[in-house]
């Protein structure tokens, strides 16, 4: 059980940002569950929200070498490092109040911002929170670089670190990520650049708050004005970084990340392909990472977890039984309200009978999509028969709809259901699904 966590208390700081050398105040606050991790720009008309997600990822020709996100005329650049501190202690909720554009640089890595949200104390909250679990491979490449995602319990990444440079060789490491390992091996990790790519950073605007204690300048014979933590620093803030980006999927992720010499681009095209797997998933599946358990009453919004219907097309208020894979049953509330009652048999109501159907269908589609085997499976109503209506049904009844299992195979599945009102059967077929 993973619970969602915010932080107990106010906690600040204030610096200047790595690449605009603008100064900023910043005041982390606790949030409420299911808020995510968001910025408020306190500075600005209206004090504009911008929720970390990658809805609000600035395109990289507005965010050189770092990680942005912007709602119309407010934005909040390089935020990796702290977004990479707030999966490593897996905070899930968060405000962040900032007079500025850009997010203080520090040391330029994230164990400053670990120390500070330490500092205020991680409490649980109630709700559970979802992960993201990658369930078939994802690839992206861009040049000579690319990330592949692979099925995996837990949090993994390997990097390989490629430079065609004296000081810089090619080096490569593989770590699996809790938040002991982050704090102490990944945190404290800083930024780097070469120094042959000062003056063009500088003429791209870029580093402009950069010097030798907040950022590793790489010459040919090694750091230059500076010292390293670890023997591999670099590719080690390589993860960070990348740790950083994968948060504005919105959910932590379980699986296992392999990378090559990729980069904030690239890794902003890796959350693409995951935020488009998970509105699929939320859209027609079992939920992320969402199970019922046996015997488990379903409300309207458990359902809408595992069902893509939404009104007015979901026709199923409540399941009071669920025999996973084997048996359930739902319950319709029929009222005047019903939006098909407007148009059928007006004057003298009666509940069209291909919509008892097509609830009947819903429960069995819930009823199949329950065990562990199908999750992250859609149910397509492919075929009926045996269709059967016994009597009409009117505002004021509760259907009440009983689905038992037939042959369900990987990839589909027979059921038999009954409708009824005050017990008598009202309707029944037997209906077939596809599982994909």
């Amino acid at each position: 059980m993973h619970k969602q966590k915010t932080i107990n208390k106010d906690v600040r700081l204030e610096g200047v940002g790595l690449h605009t050398a603008n100064k900023a105040s910043i005041t982390f606050k606790p949030a409420a569950e299911d808020t995510g991790i968001e910025f408020v720009r306190i500075d600005l008309p209206g004090k504009p929200v911008i929720k970390v997600s990658f809805d609000n990822v600035l395109l990289p020709l507005r965010s050189l070498r770092r990680s942005s996100v912007g709602k119309d005329e407010a934005e909040i650049h390089t935020i990796e490092h702290l977004m990479a501190a707030a999966t490593g202690l897996e905070i899930n909720n968060l405000r962040v109040e900032i007079d500025g554009n850009e997010l203080p640089g520090l040391d330029g890595s994230s164990i400053k911002f670990v120390e500070l949200l330490l500092s205020a104390g991680i409490k649980e909250q109630e709700k559970e929170h979802s992960f993201f679990s990658v369930r078939e491979p994802l690839y992206v490449e861009e040049d000579n670089a690319s990330i592949i995602a692979l099925p995996f319990d837990g949090f993994k990444i390997s990097y390989t670190l490629d430079y065609s440079h004296p000081f810089l060789k090619t080096q490569f490491k593989t770590i699996e990520i809790n938040t002991e390992i982050f704090k102490t091996e990944i945190a404290p990790a800083r930024t780097f650049c070469l120094e042959e790519e000062i003056d063009e950073l500088m003429q791209q605007g870029v580093g402009k708050g950069a010097n030798y204690e907040n950022t590793l300048v790489v010459g040919k014979n090694g750091v230059i004005k500076n010292k390293l933590r670890f023997e591999d620093e670099f590719i080690r803030h390589k993860i960070l970084d990348l740790m950083g980006d994968l948060s504005l999927a919105g959910m932590p992720i379980k699986g296992h990340i392999i990378a090559l010499r990729s980069g904030h681009s690239l890794n902003m095209r890796l959350v693409k392909k995951i935020t488009q797997q998970i509105e699929r998933v939320s859209l027609g599946a079992i939920g992320i990472n969402y199970q019922p358990a046996e015997g488990e009453e379903l409300d309207a919004v458990k359902i809408m977890n595992i069902l893509p219907h939404r009104d007015p097309f979901l026709f199923v208020d409540k399941i009071t039984t669920l025999e996973r894979g084997k048996r359930a049953v739902g319950i319709k509330n029929v009222t005047i309200n019903d939006y098909f009652f407007r148009g059928h048999f007006p004057g003298k109501p009666v509940m069209p009978g291909v919509i008892i159907i097509e609830a009947m269908a819903q429960v069995g589609g819930i009823m199949m999509l329950s065990p562990e085997e199908n999750r992250g499976k859609l149910a397509f109503f492919m075929s009926m028969n045996n269709v059967k209506f016994r009597k009409t049904v009117v505002p004021g009844d509760q259907l009440v709809f009983e689905v038992t299992a037939g042959k369900i195979k990987s990839r589909t599945g027979q059921v038999h259901g009954k409708a009824m009102v005050d017990g008598k059967i009202v309707a029944e077929a037997d209906l077939m699904f596809a599982l994909a």
